[in-house]
């Protein structure tokens, strides 16, 4: 079954004449008006006739009218929206069941249906906020073969094109512990909570009250702007964002630093398509595993949507190759640009949380549990050494989550007080008694904004059902198939993230009375050439071409405007090292450095200062500057 459901100012139709000959008896020729209303377009297909089809529906209905506090609902029949329709009288029938049960199970909420088989005029008026348009599919649970391998699906696992994770991840009990430094489990209420635990507490409060939308707005975003880093796009669709030319030069070194790091892991690169067919039975199957909301969109009569994660290519990918047990661990790894997830509008602010964003994702395909957790504390170490090399501490700006089951804490907690050792501080931990998504543990590092909101950035899980669900195997040491277990690692959470947290931990950093920055390595313009006037500009273009055949970003404030002024706009964009070239200077071939983060000066030659750079971005990568070498050619970025 699939519905396209719309919440609207008014809905009018008039029933033109009859489309088929199975067309509803009855019907009188008049227009109808219906004010303040949700419209049900729905399609009735081939095996729709099935009580936890029919039950699905009548709760996502429940759902939808909740949110938006709605008490009247048109069902009007709408054989446009699929092309594997059921006949017309089952069709029919079934919408007269729907209606019914409907009715009973809404009380006083008004259910009226359009005539069914009919060619009508319909006018309508659809409301401007977020929600107001929402569409659903709803399939029979998958039973049987599938690429001759077995996929089974929990009792009432219906596959819709919206996860069901979802609404699981708002409605699952979960039980609420810190895992302390020694590897105990303290309810929550009980923990004694330390001088340093204040952001471990308010970690705890963010996932208690579940509140994902943000009231104000997090000091980042006016850093972003204020440093022609990002800004909205207001051409776009809400959460895709424009980045200007620092930004896109601080994204692409993140790239490249995280893409190294996998790879000397042992992660295999590869790409994999953004768009995948919503009707594969993989697909179908992991909508309702994943917690995401993914964009839909149609071409060539074939419904797609736009990946939400790399699993699915890397998944399908894995699956066509041939395994053996010597293979594993077999990592692939790609850094996708973009994954896509239609979060709610309240939610979306500034690099925080996007609608398409940039994520690193490799996934380790292991031949058993055992091996499975070997393998995971080696990702582990992987991801605290990527978020540290970033420039996050996991000591002072993280926090840590792990959720598993209770099942699973029982059979490891040797494994669990293993991760407590390697932390070295209080863990957060979400326990559940029954497992309802694909993973039985996941972890991920968290960082709390200057708003008190919980951001997750590096994270990793153990993946018992997708090696099952997408066919994968391998060969064991006796000959004979079987499935693997699937980590899947982000070692960095999302690039756009990243940026986030680095502008939040400044903005934290201006809070205190300290000096903001940004890590030198990723900065755009490493050290500022200032001439003290046009008559020096010569010996800084003989300075900045010495530093930037030794791989300095370096560029020269040549505009014709007063020393200070020059020497206080570099400040104010966060440039760690300001050069200031005049007579003595060009004299004695040094160069007077300012260091805007130790607030100190010095004389230095241009070796000396290429020395203290390079020392201080060794091994991260490097670009060139992605902006006009003299300040003059450049347009005015910076908001």
């Amino acid at each position: 079954m699939r519905v396209l459901q719309l919440h609207v100012d008014y809905v009018e139709y008039y029933p033109v004449n009859t489309e088929i000959k199975e067309a509803e008896d009855g019907i009188t020729k008049e227009k109808k008006r219906i004010e303040e209303s949700v419209v049900i377009l729905m399609s009735i297909e081939k095996d729709d006739n099935d009580e936890l089809i029919i039950k699905d529906f009548i709760n996502e209905v429940k759902i939808y009218l909740d949110k938006i506090r709605c008490d009247s609902v048109l069902l009007y029949p709408y054989s446009h929206l699929s092309s594997n329709l059921e006949s017309p009288q089952n069709a029919y029938n079934l919408i007269r069941k729907i209606e019914k049960e409907l009715k009973e199970s809404l009380g006083d909420v008004r259910v009226t249906r359009a005539p069914f088989g009919w060619t009508k005029e319909l006018n309508l008026k659809i409301k401007g906020h977020p929600l107001a348009e929402n569409s659903k599919a709803f399939t029979k649970k998958i039973e049987g073969v599938t690429n001759s391998n077995q996929i089974k699906q929990s009792e009432g696992d219906t596959l819709s094109s919206t996860s069901n994770a979802l609404s699981a991840e708002s409605s699952l009990k979960s039980f609420w512990f810190v895992l302390d430094t020694d590897g105990n489990m303290v309810p929550h209420k009980d923990y004694k909570y330390k001088k340093n635990d204040d952001n471990l507490k308010a970690l705890l409060n963010y996932e208690l009250l579940k509140k994902r939308t943000v009231d104000e707005q997090p000091p980042h975003v006016k850093l972003m702007r204020k440093l022609g880093i990002a800004d909205y796009e207001p051409a776009s669709d809400p959460g895709n964002m424009r980045f200007y030319p620092k930004g896109r030069l601080m994204k692409s070194l993140l790239e490249q630093h995280i893409t190294k790091k996998v790879s000397q892991y042992g992660g295999m690169e590869v790409e994999t398509p953004i768009m995948y067919d919503s009707h594969h039975p993989s697909m179908e199957s992991y909508f309702n595993r994943f917690p995401a909301r993914q964009y839909n969109l149609k071409s060539d009569q074939k419904e797609l949507f736009l990946r939400f994660a790399a699993c699915f290519g890397q998944f399908l990918m894995a699956k066509d190759f041939q395994i053996s047990y010597k293979n594993l661990p077999l990592k692939l790894y790609e850094l996708t640009r973009y994954s896509f997830r239609r979060e709610k509008s309240g939610e979306l602010v500034g690099l925080r949380r996007l609608r398409a964003f940039s994520m690193p994702d490799c996934h380790a395909f292991c031949k058993d549990m055992e091996q499975s957790k070997e393998e995971f504390m080696r990702r582990l170490e992987l991801s605290i050494s990527v978020i540290e090399e970033i420039g996050l501490s996991l000591s002072d700006d993280l926090e840590m989550a792990i959720r598993f089951t209770e099942e699973f804490y029982l059979n490891n907690k040797d494994f669990i007080k293993q991760i407590c050792q390697k932390i070295k501080k209080p863990i957060l931990v979400e326990m559940w008694k029954e497992r309802f998504f694909y993973f039985v543990l996941k972890w991920e590092f968290n960082y709390l904004d200057n708003l008190g909101k919980a951001s997750a950035l590096s994270t990793d899980q153990i993946d018992i059902e997708n090696g099952l669900r997408y066919g994968i195997t391998f060969v064991d040491e006796n000959g004979e198939k079987q499935n693997p277990i699937i980590l899947h690692n982000s070692p960095s959470g999302a690039i756009e993230r990243v940026i986030f947290a680095l502008l939040e931990k400044s903005a934290q950093l201006m809070k205190e009375g300290k000096t903001p920055h940004l890590p030198l390595w990723l900065m755009n313009t490493q050290i500022r050439l200032i001439p003290v006037d046009k008559d020096f500009i010569p010996k800084c273009v003989e300075v900045s071409n010495y530093l930037k055949e030794n791989n300095i970003r370096v560029d020269i404030d040549d505009r014709d405007e007063s020393l200070s002024k020059r020497i206080r706009e570099a400040e104010m964009e966060w440039i760690h090292y300001i050069a200031i070239i005049g007579k003595k200077e060009a004299s004695n071939n040094i160069i007077s450095i300012r260091d805007r983060i130790n607030k100190s000066n010095q004389e230095l030659t241009a070796e000396e200062i290429q020395k203290t750079i390079k020392n201080m971005v060794k091994d991260k990568p490097f670009l060139p500057i992605n902006l006009p070498e003299f300040l003059s050619a450049r347009p005015k970025i910076m908001m």
